[in-house]
C-alpha cells in the first residue's frame, strides 16, 4: 500500500525486453535500505524490485509483465523518462494522502492546462468506465500522486497542482497530450460495488 505522497523523482536508465519488460530506474534512495522483493510505486504502478546497485548511481531493476504495460502508461517509457517514486507504506508512517494500492485502473489523457494564480489547473479525460468513480472533492491517484478532484463534467475532471507539488514530482514537466496512470479511490470503488449489488 502507498499514500500518494511522492518521495523521489526517478529516471528510466535502461529498458530491455526479456520475455517480460525489465526496467532499470535511477533514484536518490539509499538502496542499502531496499530489499529484493520490495514494492516501489513508479508513476503509481506497484512494481517489484529484482536487483539493486550503486554504479554509476543508485538504481533498482524491475520486472514488468505485459499486462502492466498494456493497462498503464509504462509503454510510453523511454530512457530518460522521469518517474514519480514512492516506497511502500510502513506501519506507523504518516498517511498524508489517501490509501493507494498501486493497482492502476486505467489511463487518463491530460487535455488542458492553465495557470491559476501560482497553481496550475489540469483537466483530464478519464475512460468512460472509470468516470463514475470520480467525484468532486474526492481523491484520485494520478501517476501515483494523491490529488483532490475540483470538478467533474462527464468523463472530464480537473485538479489543481500547487508549486510545491510541481517541484517535488514530475507534474512540473506535464504537457497536454500526456497519458496519465489513473487509480480511483478504493472507497469509491466499494461504494459503487455495493450500489450495484443492491439494484
Amino acid at each position: 500500500m502507498f499514500t500518494g505522497i511522492i518521495t523521489d523523482i526517478g529516471q528510466v536508465l535502461d529498458l530491455k525486453k526479456e520475455g517480460d519488460l525489465r526496467a532499470r530506474i535511477g533514484c536518490a534512495y539509499d538502496v542499502d535500505g531496499i530489499d529484493i522483493g520490495a514494492s516501489i510505486a513508479c508513476n503509481g504502478v506497484c512494481l517489484t524490485v529484482i536487483a539493486l546497485g550503486t554504479e554509476p548511481q543508485n538504481w533498482f531493476d524491475l520486472q514488468i509483465s505485459a499486462e502492466s504495460v498494456d493497462l498503464t502508461n509504462i509503454g510510453d517509457w523511454a530512457v530518460g523518462t522521469p518517474l514519480n517514486l514512492e516506497r511502500a507504506l510502513k506501519l506507523g508512517d504518516e498517511l498524508g494522502g489517501h490509501i493507494v494500492s498501486g493497482h492502476v485502473d486505467g489511463v487518463a489523457d491530460l487535455i488542458d492546462m492553465k495557470d491559476e494564480g501560482d497553481s496550475t489547473r489540469l483537466t483530464f479525460r478519464a475512460p468512460e468506465a472509470l468516470a463514475k468513480f470520480i467525484a468532486p472533492k474526492g481523491s484520485v491517484a494520478l501517476n501515483g500522486t494523491s490529488l483532490t478532484v475540483n470538478e467533474v463534467n462527464g468523463c472530464d475532471f480537473g485538479i489543481n497542482v500547487i508549486p510545491h507539488t510541481q517541484e517535488v514530482t514530475i507534474w512540473g514537466k506535464a504537457k497536454v497530450g500526456d497519458r496519465i496512470n489513473l487509480e480511483i479511490d478504493t472507497v469509491a470503488r466499494y461504494v459503487a460495488r455495493l450500489q450495484d449489488w443492491n439494484t
